[in-house]
């Protein structure tokens, strides 16, 4: 058996594996950690181990650009920092101190459908067509199901919370996408990760000085989890399969991830899965379908025709926002 044939689709379902237990470990390091600072203690380890990764590059190969060296690279990180790496998860670990493991992948599994509402804002030549517009009304509706607001209380809060989070990643993602840089994807993300712990840090002790902290062994586990595997092993994982299939399947993992948050939240921990969380999960995947309708019928048309371009690849008639693949009409 030629297991080289599989290799992209075992990396697809590690990714979402690793990704979506992710979920689960926030969920059990949330019981001893001030969310916040969870956050921040889990770059402050990944980002350390990136450093040193990215630096040996640098040493390794003259050429590697290993730090940001210009105004231009500084202004990248910085804003990718502090809001991908450190606004966005200050709100996803404090949204999820209300709801399920399961419920908070699925409001953050609409991030690449309101990435397209900012895109249209501030990227030049952008278009949203009817089912454009219909696809993120749908989506949007889905979150609503799935916070479920006939019964306001702590869910609604953290879904709610967990919605700004989405916002704020996709807001962030364009205005990335603006800035012009010649720093390589990993460095890219190893300093945003530094600049994001800072962030986080800082936070922290502004809303809640420095806290007495006393972890459980299961927390220090998630913590690990979260730094080494979710964010070091998971982050090599993407990379790898955005050279091998390109960013539009790549990205598919965004919806793969909810299914095994929640399984492993239900198989770990003993959540629910209620029908809202089911029903609010489909009802975004169909908003989905409809906002990429015009890629997915390009993607059959060109696999018919395998001498065209393919949806994802170099066409000036095409663009690339935090790793989704967007037409410009």
């Amino acid at each position: 058996m030629n297991l080289s044939r599989y290799r992209n689709s075992v990396l697809f379902v590690l990714l979402s594996v690793i990704w979506g237990s992710s979920f689960v470990a926030i969920e059990a390091g949330l019981r001893s950690f001030p969310p916040v600072l969870f956050a921040a203690l889990r770059y402050d380890v990944a980002s350390v181990v990136m450093l040193v990764v990215v630096a040996g590059l640098g040493i390794r190969r003259e050429s590697y650009q290993w730090r940001p060296a210009s105004r231009t690279d500084w202004l990248y990180v910085a804003i990718g920092g502090v809001f991908l790496f450190g606004f966005y998860l200050a709100l996803v670990f404090t949204g999820q101190q209300y709801v399920t493991s399961g419920v908070s992948a699925v409001v953050l599994s609409l991030k690449p459908v309101v990435t397209p509402l900012f895109a249209v804002t501030l990227l030049p030549n952008e278009r949203f067509g009817r089912f454009q517009i219909a696809g993120v009304l749908v989506a949007l509706l889905g979150v609503v199901v799935v916070a479920n607001p006939t019964s306001l209380g702590g869910g609604t809060v953290g879904v709610g919370l967990l919605f700004v989070a989405a916002l704020v990643f996709a807001i962030a993602s364009v205005l990335t996408q603006k800035i012009q840089t010649t720093l390589p994807v990993l460095t890219q993300q190893t300093w945003m990760m530094v600049v994001g712990a800072l962030f986080l840090h800082a936070t922290s002790a502004a809303i809640r000085g420095v806290p007495s902290v006393s972890p459980s062994p299961t927390a220090l586990v998630s913590l690990a989890y979260l730094a080494f595997v979710a964010s070091i092993v998971g982050y090599f994982v993407y990379f790898d399969l955005l050279e091998q299939i390109g960013a539009s399947e790549a990205n598919l993992v965004n919806y793969v991830v909810p299914v095994v948050a929640t399984l492993f939240g239900w198989l770990l921990l003993g959540e629910p899965i209620t029908e809202n969380t089911i029903l609010g999960f489909l009802v975004i995947v169909a908003g989905f379908i409809l906002l990429k309708w015009a890629t997915l019928k390009r993607g059959v048309v060109a696999a018919r025709r395998p001498s065209r371009s393919l949806p994802g690849g170099s066409s000036s008639e095409t663009v690339v926002v935090s790793g989704n693949v967007y037409y410009r009409r």
